[in-house]
């Protein structure tokens, strides 16, 4: 177990070693270096979204990029958020609100709205963000310059989490583990393998013609880890796939307490394993050898023979799993502080397991803004 812990910290601390020279960040541009300005669609799917959708529209409206549409469709919303969002725009001729159609069967809710997004947009490039993502003045600015310089078929944007709360710092953060560790960028952008692919549904940008060629959401209908999936399509049809962190220029409070922080991750946790419980128990045992062994090996050392004496290498292993978090961390802006809670984080990510694997095995799938998501993906019930 020991040179099991020591060679998986060693991959994942070359990973990230790796992403910090090469993951790219987004960056401030005069726009006037663009060479033209394409129409963008910005399309904003909300169910349910009050709390913010004022400051949301209120920061897309104040861009500085001169040629945008914003169209925000309200997914059946119960506390007005298609009228706060047509308040907040003022009459503005940019934003459209446009009321969404009942959830057909086997759509998710999600993919239902951006495909009905789409339908009416008529942009160069389709933007396609969550209602909880601030944009900050020059953002929509360094995007579109970034997809020119890049020519880019799908550019995503992994934004900066803003976490408050304990639940928030402890559990959001490690999103940023997983991206910067696991996630090699020079494989994302310079092979053709869709094992690579990853993309963040709070921020994806599309040319037009490749959302067509891909099939657009109607391609993942069914899907509820439907960026990451789009992500692989775009690798299959030798499209172009490029990423970037949001660099506070794009930024995300996704969640504000822990049974949203719970709830939020076991939606999608255990479809990132495919659906099978046994892979998300590996990993989650995976998890527990490499960050929390070390820590039990170091507490309990007396009582395991031949492991007495001056404990350099569990305390070599913690620091290096430390390392890793703390690194990640800086790099997405993020306390790097709270890397110290990093064996508290895994013991969370493992309550947010069972939590997923309680809805797959009693309700049939998450539950989600008044939705159960179908263990089968090819059915949503209304609730």
């Amino acid at each position: 177990m020991v040179l099991f812990t020591t060679s998986a910290l060693v991959v994942i601390a070359g990973i990230t070693l790796s992403n910090v020279f090469s993951f790219p960040h987004l960056k401030s541009v005069n726009q006037n270096t663009a060479e033209h300005l394409p129409l963008v669609s910005v399309m904003i799917p909300a169910r349910n979204e009050a709390q913010v959708i004022s400051q949301t529209i209120e920061h897309l409206l104040a861009q500085d990029y001169r040629n945008f549409e914003l169209i925000l469709l309200d997914d059946n919303s119960s506390d007005g958020t298609g009228e706060i969002a047509r308040q907040t725009a003022q009459n503005d001729n940019r934003f459209t609100v446009m009321q969404g159609k009942s959830l057909p069967p086997r759509w998710m809710g999600k993919n239902w709205a951006c495909h009905q997004l789409a339908g009416v947009a008529c942009g160069d490039i389709f933007l396609f963000t969550d209602a909880d993502v601030r944009w900050e003045t020059g953002a929509l600015t360094a995007l579109v310059a970034d997809i020119q310089r890049t020519d880019a078929d799908l550019y995503t944007i992994w934004p900066t989490q803003i976490t408050q709360t304990w639940a928030e710092r402890l559990v959001v953060p490690l999103m940023a583990v997983v991206v910067i560790g696991y996630l090699p960028v020079i494989g994302t952008h310079h092979t053709p393998l869709s094992v690579f692919a990853a993309a963040n549904g709070q921020c994806m940008a599309w040319r037009r013609d490749a959302y067509d060629i891909v099939g657009g959401h109607a391609a993942v209908y069914d899907n509820v880890l439907e960026d990451v999936t789009l992500a692989r399509i775009v690798k299959q049809r030798g499209l172009k796939l490029r990423m970037a962190d949001g660099n506070r220029l794009i930024g995300c409070r996704m969640y504000h307490n822990w049974p949203s922080v719970r709830n939020g991750y076991a939606k999608n946790i255990l479809a990132g394993y495919g659906g099978h419980i046994s892979l998300l128990l590996l990993a989650t045992l995976f998890h527990w050898v490499i960050f929390l062994f070390p820590w039990i090996w170091l507490v309990f050392r007396d009582l395991i023979p031949n492991s007495g004496g001056w404990p350099w290498l569990p305390i070599l292993l913690i620091l290096f799993g430390l390392l890793i978090r703390a690194v990640s961390a800086s790099f997405t802006h993020q306390r790097v502080l709270d890397a110290l809670f990093m064996p508290i984080s895994v013991l969370l990510m493992t309550v947010i397991a069972f939590q997923s694997m309680y809805w797959h095995l009693r309700f049939g799938g998450p539950q989600w803004k008044g939705r159960t998501i179908s263990k089968k993906p090819t059915q949503v019930i209304e609730s």
